[in-house]
């Protein structure tokens, strides 16, 4: 097969995977496929993702025209035949394929194949630009696919680690930032106002673009289609930052922090983590739907003033008011002019026009612009006054309205709606408007559905909709919500094997509005929070076995859904739920690096001055000092750890106490005089205490812990005992973290006994698992374990690579101020003492330009 014309970059700009076969026949086989294609961070084109079971062919065409690689999946089943088609929808999929793309074609062993998929098979393995294989079932073929498609990925596109490999940018680490959202359609009619937000961040002068205008006009769409177009101008990468769902200026931070795939462990302020993650860093920051946190405004003029690389582009509904801001207003999309009649060509040239038809193709894809309905379909553009969400939800109705019956319609809700909402702009009102005109088509059953759902923060799952969904009249949840869908209310994508739905901001507004003054709000507000404090106790112990990788990806997934969760229960004074939420969750908020939202959270349960349960008060004083055991221990963590671990024991709480007990340890051992013997005395009992509750991940880190403190009296031995017990009950329990944990510690007492080779293995499947976890302290820590295994064996240009792309991990993610169990600072200064301290500099800069799937790359490849 010959090579590829053009760059497609990855995986913020996404490779599309066409998976073509008959429907219900390889349903498993398209499922396992799509979960292949999704694990590579690639976008998969399946018809069942929206389209009806047998598309027409101008659809599936312009699926191809889109998509980058082709995918065929064959069975028994030759497909459906359409009347008036020479072949079936499956053989026109496969002859319509672009000549030059990528095809892989999978056959399912066994069953009798009909005669003309056996005929169309035959000239598919005489193709010899076709990679052909044969599987047994879906687990078998996933694990083709996704090998396949690997290869495919590194010999013939260019991926976004190999972007900044030449610029000498400081700041290609890219790992844990969240990349730009993939966009679904094209941009219709925005072209001049495209060019001049391209042209503004192109600019080295311009450091801040604001796009403004009304919610529903388009800016998050446009935002993002610029953001692409100048991605090559931004080595450091791009960083998008949704904040739909903050509503308090000062949580700003910490969803900048988050996007940026920075760790709040309580160490120091966001403000300082922050500016080390992009102090030097040639990037691009997206901040979408500013406006309600516009209050947040001195402190981004702040971060534009610390990173002098750092551009700003910003979506509001009105300026942000900062120095040096460039504004671009974004007003509605050009109407038809009907001075001389209605014209198909005039009408089509009006971007208005051009974008309700293209929206009703989507769902209606025989829809054609006719004589007969090109008036009524300006004059519904011009109803709508050009607004682009107005339009939109317009058009999603057209798959059951014609143009006529929806002009009727829209212009008999809309008059009765033009006296309301005197208070909002003209264009606000007619989204609004536009909006209510939508839900009164719909059942009563999904208009209460539709109020209820604005009640999550992000995205929410099938589940989630049904439990807020509980109790209304005759519902059917799955159909209500494929209503909602299909009225483009609603927008639904597909994660691994799982369905997540979203509302734009402007929509959940709207809905939340409708249950503002509702006497039901307070109890449904509490029944959605609910859902989620079950989803902790669920999630609790799956955090620590086999099963942990899925519930952090979960749990990350439902982030904003879990802060307003927890941030209900604060303002509604419901302190034990709060504390029970946050301790359900601690392993979740500590790896994912919100421990010290969770120090913010439980220090206003201590500071409410409401009499506080034992177990609720035994909970806050544990997260406000075990996170902070190296911070003044003497003075205030000791006594209030002391007081925890007593309260959890009063309660009959084992490993909550044994968890105290543990922190409380670490407190006595930073101490200005350590207290080792104390130490000792709680950790054998934290020890016992998980044995007797069968906790197997406490006994882990306790065991952990007792092999710290063997290393503080210099007994290396029988810290290596430890950390080898500890091994043993991790893996025992399944449990990656825990591997990771105690592979580390073991690596660094095989360096204290001399043994390289032993450490450099242990530090390696650390990292392994680390990166696995997406654990990016994890990382660093094993970077560094292998930084010191180089250094001790005389490689001092490794040492020093790693050590630089350790370095870059840890500023990035704002761990650069915990404390670190790790010994490598005595081995690089070894290094910079002696004649390899040149070597080892020049390749601590070639490390701290690593991408972090590189770095990792590296420290893994053969030595």
């Amino acid at each position: 097969m010959g090579p590829v014309n053009r760059a497609i970059r990855t995986p913020d700009q996404r490779l599309r995977v066409f998976v073509s076969s008959t429907l219900r026949e390889l349903a498993p086989e398209r499922r396992a496929v799509r979960a292949a294609i999704e694990q590579l961070n690639l976008a998969p084109v399946l018809f069942e993702l929206g389209a009806r079971p047998h598309p027409p062919r101008e659809l599936y065409r312009a699926y191809l025209d889109q998509s980058d690689i082709f995918v065929g999946l064959y069975g028994e089943s030759y497909g459906w035949v359409a009347p008036g088609d020479e072949v079936s929808g499956l053989e026109d999929e496969y002859l319509l394929a672009p000549h030059e793309m990528p095809k892989l074609v999978y056959v399912k062993e066994g069953g009798e194949r009909e005669a003309r998929l056996q005929e169309l098979l035959g000239r598919i393995k005489d193709d010899d630009r076709v990679s052909y294989a044969y599987f047994t079932d879906a687990e078998q073929l996933a694990e083709l696919a996704r090998g396949d498609l690997a290869t495919l990925l590194a010999e013939r596109f260019t991926l976004a680690a190999d972007t900044s490999s030449e610029s000498g940018e400081p700041g290609a680490w890219t790992g844990g930032v969240v990349g730009l959202p993939a966009a679904l359609t094209a941009l219709v009619g925005r072209q001049r106002e495209l060019e001049t937000v391209v042209s503004l961040l192109a600019d080295e002068d311009v450091r801040l673009v604001t796009l403004t205008g009304p919610g529903g006009i388009g800016k998050s769409r446009l935002s993002i289609e610029a953001a692409n177009r100048v991605r090559d101008g931004f080595p450091g990468g791009i960083a998008f930052v949704d904040l739909g769902s903050v509503t308090d200026p000062g949580l700003v931070p910490a969803a900048i922090a988050a996007a940026l795939g920075i760790r709040d462990v309580g160490d120091g302020t966001l403000h300082e983590k922050l500016r080390m993650a992009v102090r030097d860093r040639h990037m691009l920051l997206l901040l979408d739907n500013v406006e309600q946190v516009v209050e947040a405004a001195p402190g981004i003029r702040s971060l534009l003033t610390d990173a002098p690389h750092l551009t700003v582009l910003a979506t509001s509904r009105i300026l942000l008011r900062i120095t040096g801001e460039h504004g671009v207003e974004l007003g509605p999309l050009a109407l038809p002019d009907m001075r001389h009649g209605a014209n198909i060509a005039r009408a089509l040239a009006a971007p208005s026009v051009d974008l309700f038809v293209a929206r009703v193709r989507a769902a209606k894809p025989d829809f054609e612009l006719t004589e007969d309905n090109v008036e009524d379909v300006e004059r519904i553009c011009i109803a709508l006054d050009g607004v682009p969400l107005a339009i939109e939800l317009a058009a999603a109705r057209a798959r059951v309205l014609t143009p006529a019956e929806l002009l009727e319609r829209l212009d008999r809700r809309l008059l009765v709606l033009s006296g309301g909402s005197r208070d909002l702009p003209e264009r606000q009102r007619t989204i609004r408007s536009t909006i209510e005109w939508s839900t009164q088509l719909l059942e009563p059953s999904q208009r209460e559905l539709l109020t209820r759902l604005g009640l999550f923060a992000g995205g929410f799952s099938l589940d989630a909709a049904e439990w807020i969904a509980d109790g209304i009249p005759d519902a059917n949840t799955l159909d209500d919500l494929g209503a909602l869908v299909d009225g483009s209310l609603v927008h639904q994508e597909d994660r691994g094997d799982r369905a997540v739905f979203s509302m734009l901001s402007t929509v959940r507004e709207y809905a939340l509005d409708q249950l503002a003054n509702r006497a039901d709000a307070a109890a449904l507000r509490d029944r959605q929070v609910a859902f989620f404090v079950r989803l902790g106790e669920q999630a609790e112990f799956e955090l620590e076995g086999a099963d942990q990788l899925e519930w952090f990806a979960l749990l990350a997934e439902e982030s904003d859904n879990l802060r307003a969760a927890m941030r209900h229960l604060l303002d509604t004074r419901q302190w034990a739920a709060a504390a029970h939420f946050a301790w359900t969750l601690y392993v979740y908020w500590w790896i994912d690096g919100h421990l010290g939202e969770v120090h913010g959270w439980m220090g206003e349960v201590l500071d409410s001055g409401d009499e506080l349960d034992d177990l609720t008060r035994a909970t806050a004083l544990y997260f406000t000092r075990a996170i902070a055991f190296w911070q003044d221990p003497d003075e205030w963590l000791v006594p209030g750890l002391d007081e925890s671990a007593a309260l959890f024991r009063r309660e009959g709480e084992r490993s909550g106490e044994a968890l105290a007990l543990i922190s409380l340890a670490l407190a006595l051992l930073g101490a200005r005089e350590p207290d080792t013997d104390r130490a000792d005395e709680a950790l054998d009992a934290s020890l016992a205490l998980f044995r007797e509750s069968d906790d197997r991940w406490g006994e882990a880190m306790a065991l952990v812990t007792l092999g710290r403190v063997a290393l503080l009296k210099q007994d290396v031995r029988a810290a290596l005992a430890r950390f080898d017990e500890s091994l043993a009950v991790a893996k025992r329990q399944h449990d990656d973290l825990g591997e990771t944990i105690a592979l580390h510690h073991r690596g660094w007492a095989q360096v204290l006994l001399g043994e390289f080779g032993v450490a450099r293995a242990c530090f390696e499947q650390s990292l392994s698992l680390s990166a696995r976890l997406g654990h990016d302290e994890g990382v660093a820590y094993a970077l560094e374990g292998l930084t010191a295994v180089a250094a001790g064996s005389g490689d001092g240009e490794r040492a020093g690579t790693l050590f630089g792309a350790a370095q870059v991990v840890r500023e990035r993610t704002g761990l650069y101020d915990a404390p670190s169990f790790s010994f490598h600072q005595q081995f690089v200064d070894g290094i910079l003492a002696g004649p390899g301290a040149g070597v080892f500099e020049a390749a601590r800069t070639r490390g701290r330009h690593l991408h972090v799937d590189d770095a990792v790359a590296y420290a893994l490849e053969a030595a």
